[in-house]
């Protein structure tokens, strides 16, 4: 059986991305050279909701922004987090608190204890990995533009 990095497991990225379609993204970005902006964008033509959270903006990609986790009225299924590593504890108690489904740590976003507290509250992590392009790897998309995806198969996902 093959071993992945901690909070890199395929199958619980496929889980992610399949079922919770409900994201906040914390530290979105109004600024549309930004990587998150790129991600938040993405998600929304994919048919996610994209719930900004950055206290900086009132709207951002034509949607209400909310200045943390917890003023979100409903709760998100996915935390995605675009944030210093340092500065997540607070993201991660406020995922917990609302009853989000999982916690996702965009690259370079990497915090083992913060990531093993969310786990053992019983949410799914994503570490150090990139929302769109693990969906664009496993729904096929990245073929098209010559990348390798590890992923072996003539047709998209329907999965995702």
């Amino acid at each position: 059986m093959t071993e992945f990095p901690a909070y890199q497991n395929p199958r619980t990225i496929r889980r992610v991305l399949r079922n919770h379609r409900r994201v906040a993204m914390v530290g979105l970005s109004a600024n549309e050279s930004r990587p998150s902006y790129f991600v938040g964008y993405y998600l929304q033509r994919m048919g996610y909701e994209v719930i900004p959270v950055n206290p900086r903006y009132d709207r951002i990609l034509g949607r209400k922004s909310y200045p943390d986790v917890v003023s979100i009225p409903d709760p998100p299924d996915v935390v995605d987090v675009f944030r210093k590593p340092d500065e997540i504890s607070e993201v991660v108690d406020e995922a917990i608190g609302v009853g989000a489904k999982s916690l996702w740590l965009q690259f370079e976003v990497v915090n083992e204890a913060e990531a093993a507290r969310a786990q053992e509250a019983g949410l799914l992590v994503v570490m150090d990995r990139c929302m769109k392009i693990e969906h664009g790897r496993l729904r096929g998309g990245l073929h098209t533009a010559g990348m390798r995806t590890g992923v072996i198969t003539t047709r998209r996902s329907p999965l995702i």
